[in-house]
């Protein structure tokens, strides 16, 4: 409209919003790598951070932290199959996702699948540009791995607490892919 009146800056400032948001939006069908003791990374981004966490739940000590940048896909999905067993959402300050400090004290969700193996926590955590944190399921809904389960709106992170004793199959750096990438893996039997 604004092209056609005569306003061609306005048209491409019009056009890269509109081509940046549908980018941003995009969400594409995907399946998970490995079997169902293939863990996969909930969220799009590079690998942060993979350590020891104070705030790490019992039974899995490090906390592997990717950050999305308002470049990546920002639908989440399930790391693993099970049962949502806790959700907590907790408001806090929008602190740059990539500073440590985000995972304690940034606006975030923290999920907890329950599984055969043991349960898995992870969490969606707001950004400096994040303006809201989505969940869609609720506790006791059986979640299967790869499946959508939110989105945080522009550059943001997500934290998984990787159970102890499973692999890491991914080192700081590495880009993943949600619901695609397997980021750590069961012990065999576990």
């Amino acid at each position: 409209m604004a092209a056609l009146t005569g306003h061609p800056l306005a048209a491409g400032v019009f056009l890269g919003a509109t081509l940046f948001l549908l980018q941003f939006f995009r969400d594409p069908e995907r399946r998970p790598q490995g079997g169902e003791d293939t863990i996969v990374s909930p969220a799009d981004g590079t690998v942060l951070s993979i350590g020891d966490a104070t705030e790490s739940p019992a039974g899995a000590r490090r906390r592997l932290s990717i950050f999305m940048s308002v470049f990546n896909c920002h639908v989440n999905r399930a790391p693993v199959s099970g049962r949502l067993g806790d959700y907590v959402y907790v408001r806090g300050s929008k602190r740059v996702a990539y500073h440590d400090k985000a995972s304690l004290e940034n606006e975030q969700n923290r999920i907890t699948l329950v599984t055969a193996a043991g349960p898995v926590t992870f969490k969606q955590i707001a950004g400096a540009l994040a303006r809201r944190v989505v969940f869609y399921p609720r506790v006791g809904d059986t979640l299967v791995r790869g499946q959508r389960i939110g989105m945080i709106r522009f550059g943001s992170r997500c934290d998984l607490f990787v159970p102890d004793g499973a692999e890491v199959l991914v080192k700081i750096g590495d880009k993943v892919k949600a619901g695609l990438t397997g980021i750590a893996r069961w012990p065999r039997g576990g």
